[in-house]
């Protein structure tokens, strides 16, 4: 596909003028020198290149630029067009890519179903809503943008000023999405339109589900609250949290109610269509479909801007697609008071965590974690578990721990690593057997627990079954598997221990700790030039300080794993 492409823009290079394009002079990207940005060409490969690394803004300026002059040429090269359109949707720029949506015989016809879309999703942004009608109507909008035009059409109807039409619950045989999300809307437009018993039939069935989502929660909820019925929406949000107690906004919903504060306003149109596209949004991203997720998400916030969760939706993506300065743009969008801002500010802090960049992650966690939010509290706890400040970790979770009637496992889990981690082995073995306890098929704390008892040579057999137990669960996960190999060393079961610890090492190659326990193992079995060769690797992995010793003391010496106390045995 790519030789096609590039074979059918190759003639703009002849047609190219000579005249200034406005960009960077020496600028190299993808390998193209866009000082030569008099071609099409170069500025089309250059997009490509910029597009296929995730920078859609800069795909989009270089899209553009090959598309305004081939456009003075002739009458537009509909390949360059079609990247100039996704390029300014994906980069949210939704004015633009509907101007340049496309259409015509020349046109591909998935460009053609998204430009659609994209044309009525703009056309309602506007209030427009005769245009963004007509253009979602019945089949209009095909495969795959079918579901998303579907959702969309009862809102564009409301904005036509049809009710009636507004009212008709839309559907797409065999999509559960469409059915889910086109009564949650057909509830918030039956409330528009003053019909308050059928709204509540529609909000009751979707929170009557075994396991209602927090955005029917949240919907049934305010509705009932902006009806005056605040004891019955109160109900709604304990009966909820007994369910999920974790629910930021059942929380902050029951505690609104409970204060007697005004609730929410019922969605304008343009809020509504905005959430009626958060479902194919999240279904895209399932299905990773991560262009299309991401195009709808723009048209989510074309809508509505404030629309926080979409931020940091669209920061996951662009994370995900390596464009770390996007992703932290959209993650600072959410501010305090948001119920997205701790969530956003983490994800944020731990783009500089991946970046190396501790000081500033830290930085922000500290100032996240200020505002009280337990969430932005345990995070601040992970970072500093990260950087190996573990004394304050695990005061940060003790303090979390205590503010739980019932104590979630998962904060037990992290302060008894911060504790094991620490040499604290009685408080961390205690904290790992609670939450063993509360959660005995978890395989992270099943390999955890595991490994710690089989490096310290205790309660080998048993620690051994919770190994096992992990690797079962997780096949092809290299630091279970390295456990396993592990537990057969500290065994004396040295030919075992081998075979598992060069699957470990297949898994995960690049793990200086497992590539340290191969070269034991080697050792143990007469395989010394291999051993050194393992211990060697270790020392260009990036290993921590104690396994980076580890392997230059047993090199130094010469004398492998057995210079010092021999691994302890069960039974002896």
């Amino acid at each position: 596909m790519r030789l096609h492409l590039l074979a059918a823009v190759a003639p703009l290079v002849l047609l190219a003028a000579c005249a200034s394009t406005g960009v960077e002079k020496g600028k190299v990207y993808g390998g193209v020198d866009v000082a030569q940005g008099s071609s099409p060409y170069g500025m089309f490969l250059a997009g490509e290149a910029a597009l296929n690394d995730g920078k859609s803004g800069e795909a989009a300026r270089y899209f553009d630029l090959a598309r305004a002059q081939t456009e003075t040429q002739a009458s537009g090269e509909p390949l360059v067009v079609e990247r100039a359109f996704t390029s300014a949707l994906l980069a949210g720029d939704i004015d633009r890519a509907a101007a340049l949506a496309p259409s015509g015989d020349q046109a591909s016809e998935a460009a053609k179903r998204l430009g659609k879309l994209v044309v009525a999703v703009e056309a309602l942004a506007d209030g427009d809503g005769k245009t963004a009608r007509t253009m979602l109507a019945g089949d209009a909008i095909a495969f795959p943008h079918r579901p998303a035009a579907s959702l969309l059409a009862p809102w564009a109807a409301a904005a036509a000023g049809d009710v009636d039409g507004s009212l008709v619950r839309p559907q797409v045989r065999g999509d559960r999405l469409v059915e889910y999300f086109g009564q949650l809307g057909q509830g918030a437009l039956f409330e528009r339109a003053k019909r308050y018993d059928e709204a509540e039939t529609d909000f009751k069935a979707l929170t009557s589900l075994p396991d209602p989502t927090e955005m029917a929660v949240s919907a049934y909820g305010e509705f009932l609250e902006r009806r005056g019925r605040r004891v019955d929406a109160l109900a709604l949000y304990e009966t909820s949290l007994a369910k999920e107690p974790s629910s930021l906004a059942v929380k902050a919903a029951k505690a609104r109610a409970q204060a007697g504060k005004t609730p929410p306003a019922q969605p304008t149109l343009r809020e509504g269509a905005a959430q009626a596209l958060i479902g194919p949004s999240a279904s895209m991203i399932q299905a990773k479909q991560a262009q299309v997720a991401l195009a709808y998400l723009r048209l989510v916030l074309r809508l509505d801007p404030g629309r926080d969760e979409a931020w940091v939706m669209v920061g996951d993506l662009m994370q995900a697609g390596g464009d770390t300065d996007a992703a932290r743009a959209a993650y600072s969008h959410p501010k305090p008071g948001s119920l997205e801002y701790s969530t956003a500010q983490s994800k944020l802090a731990w783009t500089y965590q991946a970046a190396d960049d501790k000081v500033t992650a830290l930085k922000l966690a500290r100032a996240a974690a200020a505002s009280g939010s337990s969430d932005a509290r345990l995070t601040l706890a992970d970072l500093l578990r990260s950087n190996d400040e573990y004394g304050e970790a695990a005061e940060i979770l003790t303090g979390l721990l205590n503010e739980d009637k019932t104590p979630d496992w998962r904060l037990l889990y992290a302060r008894g690593v911060a504790y094991e981690r620490m040499g604290r082995w009685t408080e961390a073995q205690a904290d790992l057997g609670a939450a063993l306890k509360a959660q005995p098929e978890e395989p992270e704390l099943l390999n955890y627990l595991g490994y710690s008892l089989i490096d310290r040579g205790e309660r080998l057999p048993e620690a051994m079954a919770m190994v096992e137990k992990a690797v079962a669960a997780n096949p092809r996960s290299g630091a279970m598997v390295d456990s396993l190999g592990w537990a057969h060393y500290r065994l004396g079961q040295y030919k075992q221990a081998v075979e598992r610890l060069e699957q470990a090492v297949e898994l995960d190659a690049g793990d200086p700790e497992i590539n340290n326990h191969l070269g034991d193992a080697y050792w143990q079995v007469g395989r010394r030039d291999e051993a050194q060769f393992q211990w060697r690797r270790v020392l260009t992995l990036k290993p921590d300080d104690k396994i980076r010793a580890s392997a230059e003391a047993k090199l130094a010496s010469g004398l492998g794993p057995n210079n010092g106390p021999a691994p302890k045995v069960a039974g002896k």
